[in-house]
C-alpha cells in the first residue's frame, strides 16, 4: 500500500463514516473506502453506528422549490446509503443480538424492511402466505430474520426497563426522544397484532428441512448491479452465507420458546409448547455445540427457561414431574407443605444442587407470606434459614444477616434444629478436611457469640462438634469462654475423650451445676444445692449464672441472709420464677415462687410479703393471658387482692413499681371505676401517684358520656399530665446534652419519669375506653406545641383545654415519642379499630411518610366499610382525612389517583383535580383509572387534554368513560349517587390493594 493510500485509509478510520453533503465525487469515494474496510482479512468491526448515520441520511426528507417538505427521493445516492447499511449488517453476519443492543426499534425495522425489499420479497404482501420452500434460499432467510426480530422484539418490550435519569432538558433533544418513542410504540403495536403470522411462519421454517443462506456483501454487490447480469447467482443454492437447517432450527426453536414462555401468562397450557421448544434448542445445542452456531443463544438463561417450564408446567398427579427438586419446592410453596419444603433444603445440603439465589428467593417469598400475617411460617422461615446459612457455611460463602437476626434470641428447639441440620448436611466419613474445617469454623464461632451456658453445652456436648473439633481446639474454646465470662464456670459433658481425664471432683460440681442451671423443679434445685454445699463451701452459687437476676430491692434483703444455703436457694427460685415469669411459662413460675413462699414463711415476714406481692402479679398475668384474653372477668377475689395491695401500709417492705402499675392498669382494664373514683381511700390517692392517675382516667371515662361543663376530672388530668412532661432547668443535662424529664414532685404529682418515656404504666392498659382516653390527651397536648404543621385527629379531643400556660416547659419531644408508642400499642389491642387507625396515618402523615399514611387512611376506611362494600361513615373520611390522602398521593406523584380522590370532598375541587391531571409523569395505572371518575366535569377537562396532547387512544378511553348512561346529568338523584358509589368502592378496593 503506498503512504497516501494508508494515510487516506487512516483518516477514514479515525472519522464516523458518514456519507457528505458536497461532493458526489468524495461520496463515492468514502463507499470505496468503506468496502475496502470490510474486506479486509480481519477487520476490525465497524462501529454499527454507522448503520444509524447511512438510514438517518438516506431516510432524510427532501424539499422542492415551493419549499413543501417531500417523501425521501428513490435515487441512487439513497439507494446506495441503504447498500452501506445493508453491508455492515452482512458484515456482522445479521447477528440480532449485536444488532438488537445497538440499534432502536425503528432503525432494525428500517434495516430489515431493506433487507425484504433487496431479497425480492414483495411489499405488502403476508409473509404468513408464502411458502418458503419455493423461495430463493437468501429470500426465505429474509423473511425468517424479520419475523425472529418481531417475535423477539414483543417479548424484549414485556420486560421492565430501568428508566435512565434525565439530564438538563433541552427542548430538541426532548422532542426527538418523544418522536423516537412514539414510533417505537406504533411499530411495536404492529408488531403484537402480527404475531400470530409471525409465529406461523416461524413454525413453518421448522418443518424446512434445508439449508439457507443470507446475503453477504458479495450477494448485496451482485443485487446492485443489473438485474440481468446476476439473477441467476443470488437465486442459487449457493450464493451467500450458508446457515444449516439443524443451526436455523435451534434458533428458531428458541425465539418460539421465549414468545409462548411469554404469552404463558396469561395462557398457562401454552407453557407446554415452550417446554417442547426450549428443549429441543437444549437438544440442538448438545449435538451441534454452542460454537457452531452463527447465532449465539445464552445458555444460562436457557436453562432458566427450561427450569421454570418445568416447574410451571408439572403436575402433582404426575411422578415424573416431581424428580427435579424445583417442581417439588414449586409444589410445596402451592400446596403448603411446609415441612416437605424444609425437608427439601436439608437434603439439597448434601447434593447443592439448588443455586444460592433460588434458595434466597424461596426464602424471600416465605418471609413475605408471614410477613402478610401468617405466624405460622415463623418456624418455617427459621427452618429454611438454617438449612441456607449451613450451605453457604460449607460452600465459603459469608453467614446471611438474617441468620443472625432469627438466632438474637436462641431456643433449644432452634439449638436443637441447628445442630440437625449441620449433622444432616456433612458425610464425616466421605467429607474433605476442607469441609470439615469449615463446619467446625461454625459451630465454634456459634459458642463464641452466645451469653447462654445451657446452648454452650448444647453445642459443645454434641456428637458433631466433638468428632470436628480436636482435644486442644476444644480446652482453647473453654479457656475463651472462661475469659470472656468469669463468673462461668463452663463444664461441659464428663465425656472420657473430652477431657482425656478421669472425673473428678470438679467435673461432678460441673454436672451438678449444669442441671441447677437447667432445671426449673423447685425440689430438684433445693437437693443440688445440698449436693453442691455438701462439696465445697467456698463458692456462692446463686452467682454461676449471668442470667439469674432479682430486682435490686429484693437482692439486698436476700443477700442479708446468713445461712449461704438458703441465701441461694432463695434468690435462685425467685431468679427463675421471674424468668419463666418474664417468658409467660406461669405454671412452673407459680410451682417456683411458691416454693419459695414456703422457705421465707418461716424465717422473714418481709421476704413473705414480698413473694406474696409477686405471686398476685403472677395471678394478674396468668389471667390476661388466659380467661382475661376472651373477655371473662377475673375472680372477685382476685380483685379484692388488687385492692388489699393498693392500701397495704405495711412498713419496711421492698416494693416493686411495676407491681403497682400492673395493679392499677388492671382495674382501668376490668372497669373497677366505682372503687377508683369513689371507694378508694384518701391517703392512698395522696402518697402512690399511680393510683392518683388511675383515678383521674377512670372519672374522665366515667363523665365522657355527659356534657361538657361535668368534665372538670378531664381538666385535673390534663394538668397532671402536662406537669409529667413538663421540664425543669434546675435539673442537669443528660449525656447527650437533652434536659432529662423531673423524676419527682410533690406526691400528688409524682407520676415517674418512666411512665412518659417508658410507657411501662400505660401498656398494660387494654380497656379501649381508657386507652382512647388517654390517647387523645396526648395527642391534644401534642397539637398545642406552636411549631405543629399537621394536627393529628382523635376521638374526644374536644373535651380537653386547648392551650398551656407555660408551652416552653413542656418536653414536646417526649410527648411525640409516646403518641407513637401509644396508638402502636392500641392497634396490638384492637387492629380494627378506625379511630386509633386515623392517628396512625395522621402520625405518617406528619412525618412524611406518605405512602405508610395511604395504607392506614385505607385501612380505617376498609375495617368500618366491609372493605369498602358499604359507605365510609363520614366522621371517619372527614374532608381533612381525603386532603391528606390527596398530598399524599400528589407527593407519591400518583396524579390520576390526586383527581379521583378530589371528588370525594363535599365539594369537588376542580383546581386540584385539573392541575393534577397536567402532570404527564405519574406513576400510577392513568388512564385505566378513568373508569372509576364519574364528575363529568373532569371527564371532559380529560378529554379536551388528551385530544390537546395528541394522545387518541387515551382519549377515547375518557370519552368512553363520559358516554356511561348513569352518568347522563338528567338521570335522577338517586342514579346519580349509586353511580358514584359503586366507582368510590371500586376505587378504593383498588388502592387497598395497591397499598396493602
Amino acid at each position: 500500500m503506498s503512504a497516501e493510500a494508508a494515510d487516506r485509509e487512516a483518516a477514514t478510520s479515525s472519522r464516523p463514516c458518514t456519507p457528505p453533503q458536497t461532493s458526489w465525487f468524495e461520496f463515492v469515494l468514502e463507499e470505496a473506502l468503506l468496502e475496502q474496510h470490510l474486506q479486509k482479512p480481519s477487520p476490525d468491526p465497524p462501529p454499527v453506528q454507522l448503520i444509524v448515520q447511512f438510514l438517518e441520511q438516506a431516510s432524510k426528507p427532501s424539499v422542492n422549490e415551493q419549499n413543501q417538505v417531500q417523501p425521501p427521493p428513490d435515487n441512487k445516492r439513497n439507494r446506495i446509503l441503504k447498500l452501506l447499511a445493508l453491508k455492515v449488517a452482512a458484515h456482522l453476519k445479521w447477528d440480532l443480538d449485536v444488532l438488537e443492543k445497538s440499534l432502536s426499534v425503528p432503525v432494525l425495522n428500517m434495516l430489515l424492511n431493506e433487507l425484504l425489499c433487496i431479497s425480492k420479497v414483495p411489499p405488502g404482501t403476508k409473509h404468513v402466505d408464502v411458502d418458503l420452500s419455493s423461495l430463493p434460499p437468501t429470500t426465505a432467510m429474509a423473511i425468517l430474520l424479520y419475523n425472529r426480530w418481531a417475535i423477539r422484539t414483543i417479548v424484549q418490550s414485556s420486560f421492565p426497563v430501568k428508566q435512565v435519569k434525565p439530564g438538563p432538558p433541552q427542548l430538541n433533544v426532548m422532542n426527538q426522544i418523544q418522536q423516537e418513542k412514539e414510533l417505537t410504540e406504533n411499530i411495536l403495536k404492529v408488531l403484537k397484532e402480527q404475531a400470530a403470522d409471525s409465529i406461523l411462519v416461524l413454525e413453518g421454517a421448522l418443518k424446512l428441512n434445508k439449508d439457507l443462506y443470507v446475503h453477504t456483501i458479495r450477494t448485496l454487490d451482485l443485487l446492485a448491479m443489473e438485474p440481468g447480469m446476476v439473477n441467476g447467482e443470488t437465486e442459487s443454492s449457493t450464493a451467500g452465507l450458508k446457515i444449516s437447517a439443524e443451526e436455523i432450527q435451534c434458533q428458531v426453536c428458541y425465539d418460539l420458546g421465549a414468545i409462548y414462555f411469554q404469552q404463558g401468562s396469561t395462557n398457562t397450557a401454552v407453557h407446554e409448547k415452550a417446554k417442547e421448544k426450549f428443549f429441543r434448542t437444549k437438544e440442538l445445542i448438545a449435538k451441534n455445540g454452542s460454537s457452531s452456531l452463527h447465532f449465539t443463544i445464552d445458555e444460562e438463561r436457557l436453562a432458566g427457561y427450561c427450569q421454570a417450564c418445568e416447574v410451571l408446567t408439572s403436575s402433582s398427579d404426575d411422578a415424573s414431574q416431581q424428580a427435579t427438586p424445583y417442581s417439588q419446592i414449586h409444589s410445596c410453596l402451592k400446596s403448603g407443605k411446609y415441612q416437605d419444603l424444609v425437608k427439601i433444603f436439608l437434603e439439597d445440603n448434601l447434593t447443592l444442587s439448588l443455586p444460592e439465589q433460588f434458595r434466597q428467593s424461596v426464602l424471600r417469598e416465605l418471609f413475605q407470606k408471614a410477613q402478610q400475617g401468617n405466624d405460622a411460617l415463623d418456624e418455617v422461615c427459621f427452618k429454611v434459614c438454617v438449612c441456607n446459612t449451613v450451605c453457604d457455611v460449607l460452600q465459603g460463602r459469608i453467614i446471611d444477616i438474617q441468620f443472625c437476626q432469627l438466632f438474637l434470641k436462641p431456643s433449644k428447639e432452634k439449638i436443637d434444629f441447628l445442630l440437625e441440620v449441620c449433622s444432616g448436611s456433612i458425610n464425616l466419613e466421605n467429607a474433605s478436611e476442607e469441609l470439615k474445617r469449615k463446619m467446625a469454623a461454625f459451630l465454634k464461632n456459634l459458642c463464641l457469640g452466645m451469653e447462654d451456658l445451657q446452648f454452650v453445652f448444647m453445642i459443645s456436648s454434641h456428637e458433631l462438634f466433638i468428632k470436628l473439633l480436636k482435644d486442644d481446639e476444644r480446652k482453647l474454646l473453654i479457656d475463651q469462654m472462661r475469659k470472656r465470662s468469669p463468673r462461668i464456670n463452663l463444664c461441659t459433658k464428663p465425656v472420657t475423650s473430652f477431657y482425656d481425664i478421669p472425673a473428678s471432683a470438679s467435673v461432678n460440681i460441673g454436672q451438678l451445676e449444669h442441671q441447677l442451671i437447667l432445671s426449673v423443679d423447685p425440689w430438684r434445685i433445693r437437693q443440688i444445692l445440698i449436693e453442691l454445699h455438701g462439696m465445697t463451701s467456698e463458692r456462692q452459687f446463686w452467682m454461676i449464672s449471668n442470667k439469674w437476676e432479682v430486682p435490686n430491692v429484693y437482692g439486698n434483703v436476700i443477700l442479708g441472709i446468713k445461712d449461704s444455703l438458703t441465701r441461694d436457694l432463695v434468690y435462685i427460685l425467685m431468679a427463675k420464677g421471674l424468668h419463666c415469669c418474664a417468658i409467660k411459662d406461669f405454671v412452673h413460675a407459680k410451682q417456683l415462687f411458691a416454693a419459695c413462699l414456703e422457705l421465707v414463711t418461716e424465717f422473714s415476714p418481709k421476704l413473705r410479703q414480698v413473694m406474696l406481692n409477686e405471686m398476685l402479679l403472677l395471678d394478674i398475668y396468668t389471667h390476661e393471658a388466659g380467661p382475661g384474653v376472651s373477655g371473662e372477668r377475673p375472680p372477685s377475689d382476685l380483685i379484692s387482692r388488687v385492692r388489699g395491695y393498693l392500701e397495704m401500709r405495711v412498713p419496711d417492705i421492698p416494693l416493686r413499681q411495676v407491681i403497682a402499675e400492673e395493679c392499677v392498669a388492671f382495674l382501668l382494664n376490668w372497669c373497677e371505676n366505682e372503687y377508683l373514683t369513689m371507694q378508694v381511700p384518701l391517703p392512698l390517692v395522696q402518697t402512690n401517684p399511680y393510683v392518683k392517675l388511675g383515678q383521674l382516667l377512670a372519672a374522665t371515662c366515667k363523665e365522657l358520656p355527659g356534657p361538657k361543663e361535668s368534665r372538670r376530672t378531664a381538666k385535673d388530668l390534663w394538668e397532671v399530665v402536662v406537669q409529667i412532661c413538663s421540664v425543669s432547668n434546675q435539673h442537669k443535662r443528660g449525656n447527650d446534652g437533652r434536659v432529662s424529664l423531673i423524676k419527682h414532685r410533690e406526691s400528688t404529682l409524682g407520676i415517674m419519669y418512666r411512665y412518659v418515656h417508658g410507657n411501662t404504666f400505660l401498656f398494660p392498659l387494654q380497656e379501649p375506653l381508657v386507652l382512647t382516653t388517654i390517647l387523645s390527651l396526648f395527642v391534644k397536648l401534642h397539637n398545642v406545641r406552636e411549631d405543629i404543621v399537621n394536627d393529628i385527629a382523635a376521638e374526644h379531643i374536644s373535651i380537653w383545654p386547648s392551650s398551656i400556660p407555660n408551652l416552653q416547659s413542656v418536653d414536646f419531644e417526649a410527648v411525640a415519642i409516646t403518641v407513637k408508642e401509644l396508638v402502636s400499642y392500641a392497634l396490638t389491642i384492637n387492629a380494627n379499630n378506625h379511630f386509633w387507625l386515623i392517628i396512625q396515618a395522621d402520625i405518617y402523615f406528619a412525618t412524611n411518610q406518605y405512602s405508610a399514611a395511604l395504607h392506614y387512611y385505607l385501612q380505617a376506611g376498609a375495617v368500618c366499610s366491609d372493605f369498602f362494600n358499604k359507605m365510609v361513615p363520614p366522621d371517619v373520611y372527614t374532608d381533612q382525612v381525603i386532603k391528606r390522602m390527596i398530598k399524599c398521593c400528589s407527593l407519591l406523584n400518583c396524579h390520576t389517583q390526586v383527581a379521583i380522590l378530589c371528588q370525594f370532598l363535599r365539594e369537588v375541587d376542580y383546581k386540584t383535580a385539573f392541575k393534577a391531571l397536567q402532570e404527564q409523569n405519574s406513576h400510577d395505572a392513568m388512564d385505566s383509572y378513568y373508569e372509576y371518575i364519574w364528575d363529568v366535569t373532569i371527564l371532559e377537562y380529560l378529554t379536551y387534554l388528551h385530544h390537546k396532547r395528541g394522545e387518541t387512544d387515551k382519549r377515547q378511553i375518557a370519552i368512553k368513560a363520559i358516554g356511561q348512561t348513569e352518568l347522563n346529568a338528567s338521570n335522577p338523584e338517586e342514579v346519580l349517587q349509586l353511580a358514584a358509589q359503586r366507582r368510590k368502592k371500586k376505587f378504593l378496593q383498588a388502592m387497598a390493594k395497591l397499598y396493602f
